[in-house]
Parts: structure tokens; C-alpha cells; sequence
């Protein structure tokens, strides 16, 4: 039985469980709900919850510790010699994990290797089949006690609000505990990579060849990592893109927003927010194939030298797609503007347009940076247009016509493929990472300022 099968008999038993309890509850009452402390719906919601969460968090230790239980046991019967050598047993189990999943036909292992491999495939079976009965186990048992607790006395609605606290602030501890995670996972990497390379070298260094040179000819035995001509790149498609996405984003918000007809404006925004909806390859594909050689071929008809992957490329494809986050968040921040303060500009014998700069912008102007933050945001982002339409070389320049690249297609290609985790190449990916969440929290609390600032003049 899959997971996914699983999850949803766990979910019918929840539901039959919430049937089962307000059920219950309405026999006990014979049909007066006055003689209950709580709605029937509160005691359903009583016995769904003690059913669903206890398979839940069986599921979860289970997930957490089942595969190093079955990894212990299979490396227990494998020999001395392979057990000894880290690298020999990353091997072995590698081939051991293929051969479970029936796919090892093609590998040349020892006998013990095939052995093990049966035998992971036979525990794995006993492992899927026992998490079943653990978790059905868990969700009966739970519907069973909490059935049975039903009384007209009970206090069902406490204890469901009670327990739907306890959910919430276990979501808010994961979220919070998960962006945590993330920030010293990039920060013990980090420091790791800066032990072998100079922090100075990365943060001030013009020269980007993250590879082991084998040729006396290139940069250095070591490769360089001067993340200058990453962050170039990053900051000039970023610009590119945001030059062409705020000012058609705000004027189209402000048009549908202030001057077009309510007809017009029910088929015209959500026209512009399906460009939000375009998966970000398709854009790619525009940007290779169509906006590259238009560049290229108008271009040398006025004698610009364009190459056929360019940041003006990507950042023109960019703008286009970035767009509905500017129009549609601007348009919604200023139709919350009061209309007592369009009334009062009105009465002063303002014109609209002149309502519009000096009320309308200044009393959105919080809304509006955390639109264009947002899309500054998803520019910085962004990997597939960049990589189909702007290229992977690290070239230290401001022309929009030449190749470059950014942080975040360096950072996929740094993780992809067979590479080895300790070396310069590979952990330079999270000191980019962590630099890149740096500038973005730099970003973050620049545009904080700003919102208070004009908050606090028209609250």
C-alpha cells in the first residue's frame, strides 16, 4: 500500500470518526442540543482529531527513523573490509539501494552485495506493510478512546480549540525552526567553503572558474571564485527587468484602477494576471527562440555587435513576466486607499491626476514597495530565462548585449551532477547562497523603512 493510499484511508476513517462522534453526541442529547456543553460538530471534530493526529505522528516517527534502522541492519551483514572504507560502503549501498529497486542488472557486485540488496528490497516490503498496521492501529485506537469519552459534560469545544492551538503552534515552531535551518545550514557550509578559499577572494574577486584547472593556462590550480561577475550579472538583469516591469505594472494599475470602465477592467486584469500563471520555461523558450535573434538581427542592422544569449534578453523576457506582480498588488493596495481622502483632494479642487501623485501614490506607497520588493524578489530568483536566454558565463560587464550570468543558475550548476560535497566547487554554492540572503534581508529591511516611514504619515 503506498503512502498516498495510506494517507487517504487514514483521512475516510477521520471522516467516519467525525460522523461516528456527532453522532454520539446528538443520541446522547436525544436530539436537544441544550443538554450539550458543545455542538454536535464540536465532538465530530473531537473524534476526527484523536484519530487523525495520533497515525500522523506515528507516520512521522516512523519516517524519521526507519531508514536508518533498515540502513543499520543491512550494513551489519556486509564484510569488514567494505564496512571500514567510508567511500567502498557510500558504493555499496548505492548499489544496494539499485538492486532493491530492481534496477542493478546491469552492475558488476560481489554475491554479499547481491545478497543485501534481496534483503533490503524483503525489508523494505515489511516495512511498508508494518507502517500500515501501525498507522491504522494508531487512527482506530484513537477513535476508539475518544469515542467512548463522549458525554453530555463534555467540554468538546475547549478541547478542540485547545488542540487546534497546540496544531497552530507547532506549524508556527516548524516554520520558524525551518527558516532557521536553512539559515545555518548555508552558514556552517559557508564558513566550511571560506576555510579553503579567502573570504576577501570571493567577496572582491573579478575572475569566476569555480572548476580544478588541469592546464597550466588556466586561472589557477585551485579555480577562482571571485563572486563579483555573479552578482553583476544578477544586479543587471534584475535592473533590466525592473525597468521594463514597474512603470507598465504601476501605469497599468493606475489606469485600471482610476480611469477604466468596471467592464474593461473585469476582462483586462485578469488578462494580465494569467502572464503570472506562465510556467517560467515557457518564457525561456520565448526568450531563446524569439527575443535573442530579434535582438541579434536588429541589432547588426544598426551595427551592434549582439551576442545570441544577452542580459538584455533575459531581463526584457523577465520584466514582461514579472509584470502582474507589480499591476495586480499596486491596483489592490490603491483601491484599499480611503475614499474620504479622494473626496477631501476632490473638494480642494484637485484634478484627478493630481490625486493620484500627490494622495492616491504617497497613501499606497508601503503596498507599492512590497509589490515591486516582491518582484525584485522573484527576479533575483529566477533560473530558467536566465539560463536559456542569457547563458552560464561569468563575464564581468554592464552591457545589456553581452553574456552573463547570474547567482542562482551558478548555484544549480555548482549542485548538479556527481560532485564531490567537500570540495572548493561545491561549497561555494552556499556561501553564494548565503550572500545572495544577505542582500535579499538587505532588501527586506530597506523597503521596512520605507513602509514605516509613509505608514506612520497616513495611518
Amino acid at each position: 500500500m503506498s503512502l498516498t493510499y495510506l494517507l487517504i484511508a487514514v483521512a475516510i476513517l477521520c471522516a467516519a470518526s467525525f460522523y461516528f462522534g456527532r453522532k454520539r453526541s446528538i443520541a446522547l442529547s436525544d436530539g436537544r442540543h441544550s443538554n450539550l456543553h458543545s455542538l454536535p460538530v464540536h465532538y465530530g471534530m473531537y473524534t476526527a482529531l484523536w484519530c487523525g493526529l495520533p497515525a500522523l505522528g506515528l507516520l512521522l516517527i516512523w519516517m524519521i527513523f526507519e531508514g536508518t534502522i533498515i540502513q543499520t541492519m543491512i550494513v551489519a551483514d556486509l564484510p569488514a573490509d567494505v564496512t571500514s572504507n567510508p567511500g567502498m560502503l557510500s558504493l555499496a549501498l548505492n548499489s544496494i539501494s539499485q538492486i532493491a529497486d530492481g534496477g542493478g542488472e546491469h552492475l558488476t557486485v560481489s554475491p554479499e552485495i547481491i545478497s543485501a540488496g534481496k534483503r533490503l528490497a524483503n525489508l523494505n516490503t515489511i516495512a511498508n506493510a508494518a507502517l500500515v498496521v501501525v498507522m491504522i492501529s494508531g487512527a482506530l485506537a484513537g477513535l476508539v478512546i475518544s469515542y467512548r469519552r463522549i458525554s453530555s459534560e463534555m467540554r468538546a469545544r475547549n478541547n478542540v480549540e485547545r488542540l487546534f492551538r497546540y496544531i497552530m503552534i507547532v506549524c508556527s515552531a516548524i516554520a520558524v525552526l525551518s527558516t532557521v535551518g536553512i539559515v545555518f545550514s548555508l552558514l556552517f557550509e559557508a564558513i566550511h567553503f571560506f576555510g579553503k578559499v579567502s573570504p576577501l577572494e570571493f567577496l572582491f574577486g573579478l575572475e569566476w572558474s569555480p572548476q580544478t584547472a588541469i592546464r597550466a593556462d588556466q586561472v589557477a590550480s585551485d579555480g577562482a571564485f571571485g563572486a563579483i561577475p555573479l552578482f553583476v550579472g544578477t544586479l543587471l538583469i534584475t535592473l533590466i527587468a525592473m525597468v521594463v516591469a514597474v512603470p507598465i505594472g504601476l501605469f497599468s494599475a493606475i489606469y485600471m484602477g482610476e480611469y477604466a470602465s468596471s467592464k474593461f477592467r473585469a476582462f483586462a486584469k485578469p488578462a494580465l494576471e494569467i502572464l503570472a500563471g506562465v510556467p517560467t520555461v515557457v518564457y525561456g523558450f520565448f526568450a531563446a527562440l524569439t527575443v535573442a535573434p530579434f535582438l541579434r538581427d536588429n541589432g547588426a542592422l544598426i551595427g551592434l555587435d549582439v551576442s545570441s544569449e544577452s542580459a538584455l534578453a533575459a531581463g526584457l523576457v523577465m520584466g514582461v513576466m514579472i509584470i502582474p506582480f507589480v499591476s495586480s498588488l499596486s491596483d489592490d493596495v490603491m483601491s484599499q486607499v480611503p475614499k474620504a481622502l479622494r473626496d477631501g483632494s476632490y473638494g480642494l479642487g484637485a484634478t484627478k491626476s493630481e490625486t493620484i501623485r500627490q494622495v492616491i501614490f504617497p497613501a499606497a506607497l508601503p503596498g507599492i514597495v512590497g509589490a515591486v520588493l516582491l518582484a525584485v524578489s522573484r527576479a533575483i530568483g529566477e533560473t530558467m530565462i536566465v539560463v536559456m536566454a542569457a547563458g552560464l558565463a561569468a563575464n564581468m560587464t554592464l552591457n545589456p548585449l553581452e553574456t552573463v550570468t547570474t547567482v542562482t543558475v551558478q548555484i544549480v550548476t555548482l549542485l548538479v551532477g556527481d560532485q564531490e560535497f567537500d570540495s572548493a566547487k561545491t561549497l561555494s554554492a552556499f556561501a553564494l547562497g548565503l550572500l545572495l540572503f544577505l542582500i535579499t534581508l538587505g532588501l527586506n529591511v530597506f523597503a521596512l523603512k520605507v513602509v514605516q516611514k509613509y505608514r506612520e504619515k497616513y495611518d
